[in-house]
């Protein structure tokens, strides 16, 4: 990789539904002449991104054969192996929110999550050694590493960075970028979907999900020096459904779908729109004109890359692989349906439905191959 590289990959968050992101990363290995070299000095991941991201870090150095690791996870996922779906543990959950929310006023403690997910943990703390992500930036394979995550005391949304010593951390209105070492704890906080899964504590702040209050998706990439950006989202990011009459009032699990398509979804949509109006501005004015005025605005060629079809009707025809007590959780809330799929898609990690995303994300990649050569520069 030449020191002169900047081209970053953002991968966005949305609980299993970031599987999609694993079938566009094997398409792009296919393209490319060299599958070894890393392609994207530049990795910046968050929420269930942040996991494919710091592992494509561990593996800097060889790039195909982290995707290789990221297929091997992927393409024989259970939901076991993300939180535990035994009865018990689905029992004592339900029963301890049940009763917080009755008899909150006697008790002292409220839990913490809907879900239990230290299997997560224990999987990554086996599969990926932090360590090898200073020595892929120490040998050039990597210029840097962003996980976000958001501080549920502070409201900011801080991204923990690792790269080279000339990378300097930044302070915006409500986003942070603080440099140190990338650890299992900061996958764990991104990951951790509001109410679904529990808070991270990391220095002196309890930190939960990324994409929450994070209004500048783009921002990490920008600030560690990208010149090029390649975003592959979790969802489609311009929907052109129709709005159709409904009758019945809307399920909890519809509900709570919307809302985490309006954390996962809705602020990359934006802040990639405002980064195409910031690119058109910055044509109008000639490149010396810029340099004589200093201005720091620079532009940034940008290749979104997003599933074709609704994930939550995908995630509506593999519901019933999930294991039965959670299953019957969902269907308790609405979830078992079409219109409750948005929540489903994001928990079902299991591998009939994060196989077919990889086979949509690989064949929506193969469909704009030409435009994915032409962006990363391919012979």
């Amino acid at each position: 990789m030449t020191g002169e590289s900047r081209t970053a990959l953002i991968l966005t968050g949305g609980g299993a539904r970031a599987g999609y992101q694993v079938g566009v990363l094997k398409a792009i290995r296919e393209l490319l002449p060299d599958p070894h070299r890393n392609p994207f000095p530049i990795l910046c991941g968050t929420s269930a991104g942040a996991l494919n991201a710091a592992s494509l870090a561990v593996s800097a150095e060889d790039f195909g054969a982290g995707v290789d690791g990221l297929l091997r996870v992927w393409e024989n996922f259970s939901a076991r192996q993300v939180y535990r779906a035994d009865a018990a543990s689905m029992g004592i959950s339900g029963a301890r929110w049940v009763s917080t929310l009755a008899f909150g006023w006697l008790t002292r403690h409220s839990p913490r999550s809907l879900l239990d997910n230290s299997p997560l943990r224990e999987l990554l703390r086996s599969s990926l050694d932090f360590s090898r992500i200073a020595q892929a930036i120490e040998r050039g394979a990597l210029h840097s590493v962003s996980i976000t995550c958001s501080g549920y005391s502070s409201g900011q949304s801080v991204s923990f960075f690792q790269g080279r010593r000339d990378i300097e951390g930044w302070r915006r209105s409500q986003r942070v970028g603080a440099p140190g070492e990338i650890t299992l704890d900061h996958l764990m906080a991104s990951s951790g979907i509001p109410f679904i899964f529990p808070a991270v504590h990391i220095n002196r702040e309890w930190f939960g999900d990324g994409s929450m209050r994070q209004v500048a998706p783009v921002s990490p990439a920008i600030h560690l020096g990208a010149d090029k950006i390649l975003v592959i989202g979790a969802g489609r990011m311009a929907d052109e459904t129709a709005r159709l009459r409904a009758e019945v009032y809307p399920s909890l699990a519809q509900i709570a779908g919307h809302a985490l398509s309006s954390i996962f979804l809705d602020s990359m949509s934006v802040d990639l729109e405002r980064m195409s109006r910031i690119n058109k501005t910055l044509s109008l004015i000639p490149e010396d004109t810029r340099h004589v005025r200093g201005t720091s605005l620079r532009p940034i060629e940008v290749l979104t890359i997003a599933p074709s079809q609704r994930l939550d009707h995908l995630a509506a025809h593999h519901a019933n692989a999930l294991p039965w007590p959670v299953r019957v959780m969902l269907r308790g809330i609405g979830a078992m349906n079409q219109n409750g799929g948005a929540l489903t898609s994001y928990l079902l990690f299991e591998q009939c439905y994060t196989r077919a995303l990889i086979d949509l994300g690989y064949a929506d990649t193969f469909a704009r191959r030409d435009e994915v050569r032409r962006f990363l520069a391919l012979s």
